[in-house]
């Protein structure tokens, strides 16, 4: 589990730096070629690609998550024990139901 964090808070920073960089570069004229277009396409161009970007950091993290070796993680087997008691036991509900 040591790994997942970091992994998190790095695609999340990417999820937001990622768009404002896009955003930033195309409406200050920092890429080429992008003084011929007009405000309107520029608009849509750029909050397309900020969309685009996040969902490809998005793509990269779920691929990361699914590169784990999934034998590393093994249920607390207290959790599961009292995960598996509070299932079986009776609710106040349920007694009222039967009732």
């Amino acid at each position: 589990m040591g790994g997942v964090m970091p992994k998190f808070l790095i695609s999340s920073f990417f999820m937001w730096a990622v768009p404002l960089a896009i955003l930033f570069a195309f409406n200050n004229n920092l890429l080429p070629g992008i003084d011929n277009m007009s405000p309107h396409s520029l608009t849509i161009v750029s909050g397309f690609l900020a969309v685009i970007s996040v969902n490809v950091v998005i793509v990269f993290y779920i691929y990361m998550a699914m590169k784990e070796p999934s034998d590393k993680h093994e249920p607390d087997p207290k959790f599961l024990a009292e995960a598996k008691a509070s299932v079986s036991k009776p609710t106040s509900e349920s007694l009222k139901k039967e009732e």
